[in-house]
């Protein structure tokens, strides 16, 4: 029986990226692009819903946002819609798995292993150094925004590694970590290196018929530095103070990706590869300053808002707030909404879920001291302080993304088709006709 890994590469820009295939910076996709197609993905067309907690839910059910409904990151563990790994394991009796897939909820009955996004509250399944692995990237990514990883985490995180990283990484672990002080961005690349080798080491206790990983770090870098790219050609620039401009962090992400490739391919030589992406970047056409909040609890406090039950940071500038009652969460509402930057601009924008807010830090201009907020009665002084700078958003989404399949030779066909039609051709593997499996592609395709 084929045995399928499907690696999610989050916003993927591949058209950015075959700039640095040319150029012979990347052996691995170039070889991969030379012997299979690249199909271009089409997602939603209203931008609000261009968000990947939306549109990987779409590659996972099949079901565009009109039919899943699921707007926010996390929200996938109040539905009970049918995902890709609980369908091939009730309706073909396949073995699967997943590490970190974006928005998935955990309900296999016997899953070869399961790890969770870093925003999403569902069951880790796996063997004890998995579980210290998940824990500690999630708090990892969930603090990158401050600078800091807890020395809990740095013990869990060096006890998943010891047993997960592959021996032949070790020279290039050693490199992003002794740089992340002064270049965070490797950081998120130590962290997807090390993923993609607690994948393959999992993969290989349990040989599922079907396992996906999901990485992030390519979004993350694309959105944070695609100005410093040596093949963006736009007229924006990163000024020093926030990245070298010797550097090119866009470059050094894709060199890692084509590294957990090539570590794919020659430790799991039979396994067929499907590459999806989502969406894409694209480069942005102003400048765009995101912040998070450096303490969610004392913030809230410093505005005055009361009767908080509990915070869920969510990624980047989100966060969710629970309140013992509706009543409370109203009035935090109006709190928030309230306050005022200097300029005059909102700070927060907020979604009121009755006894919950979904609330994000909405501020974009640059936040310099001295800088203070004032709302309904109430001047919250030194902001800045509060507040960490996340990054500037060099890169926006677009509806484009792209998937690749080396189960199929390449054709030359490049027609666009509906994202979720990937969700579709990754069950038509299992097919029992031979030749629906052989043509299933070219049928969505065409659909």
């Amino acid at each position: 029986m084929v045995k399928v890994v499907s690696i999610e590469l989050n916003e993927l820009d591949f058209a950015l990226l075959q700039g640095y295939a040319r150029d012979g910076s990347l052996p691995t996709f170039q070889r991969l692009l030379s012997t299979h197609d690249l199909i271009p993905t089409i997602a939603e067309t209203d931008a609000t819903h261009l968000e990947p907690w939306i549109q990987w839910i779409t590659v996972h059910t099949g079901l565009t946002f009109a039919q899943h409904g699921v707007f926010r990151l996390g929200d996938i563990v109040d539905t009970d819609l049918p995902q890709v790994w609980e369908i091939l394991e009730e309706r073909f009796g396949l073995h699967v798995g997943a590490i970190s897939p974006m928005n998935a909820r955990n309900r296999l009955r016997h899953p070869a292993f399961f790890v969770s996004d870093p925003w999403t509250r569902t069951p880790t399944t796996g063997t004890w150094d998995l579980k210290l692995l998940a824990e500690a990237v999630a708090q990892a990514v969930n603090d990158n925004a401050h600078g800091r990883i807890t020395f809990g985490s740095y013990c869990r995180l060096a006890a998943g590694a010891l047993v997960n990283v592959g021996a032949a990484n070790l020279p290039t672990y050693a490199k992003l970590a002794a740089s992340s002080r002064t270049k965070k961005w490797r950081k998120a690349l130590l962290l997807d290196l090390l993923l993609g080798d607690a994948f393959i080491r999992q993969w290989q206790r349990t040989k599922p018929d079907y396992a996906s990983l999901f990485l992030n770090a390519g979004a993350h870098i694309q959105h944070h530095y695609m100005f410093s790219s040596r093949h963006y050609r736009g007229p924006l620039a990163n000024p020093s103070w926030y990245v070298e401009h010797s550097v090119d962090p866009v470059g050094e992400v894709y060199a890692i990706y084509d590294r957990i490739l090539h570590n794919f391919l020659t430790r799991l030589p039979d396994v067929r590869l499907l590459l999806c992406t989502g969406l894409s970047q694209q480069p942005n056409v102003r400048v765009i300053h995101y912040y998070r909040p450096k303490d969610h609890g004392a913030l809230l406090q410093a505005l005055g808002v009361c009767d908080v039950v509990g915070i869920e940071p969510r990624m980047s500038r989100d966060f969710l707030v629970v309140f013992a009652s509706d009543a409370a969460a109203r009035a935090a509402q109006l709190q928030l909404e309230s306050f005022r930057a200097p300029d005059g601009s909102g700070v927060f924008s907020v979604e009121n879920r009755g006894r919950t807010l979904f609330c994000m830090l909405a501020y974009t201009s640059l936040i310099e001291a001295p800088f203070s907020i004032s709302g309904s009665g109430c001047v919250v002084s030194e902001f800045e302080t509060m507040v960490s700078h996340v990054s500037i958003e060099n890169a926006v989404h677009r509806s484009q993304g792209y998937f690749l399949d080396t189960g199929l030779p390449r054709s030359g066909s490049a027609t666009a088709v509906p994202l979720k039609n990937v969700f579709m051709h990754t069950l038509g593997i299992w097919d029992t006709s031979r030749e629906k499996q052989d043509t299933n592609l070219k049928k969505e395709i065409g659909s």
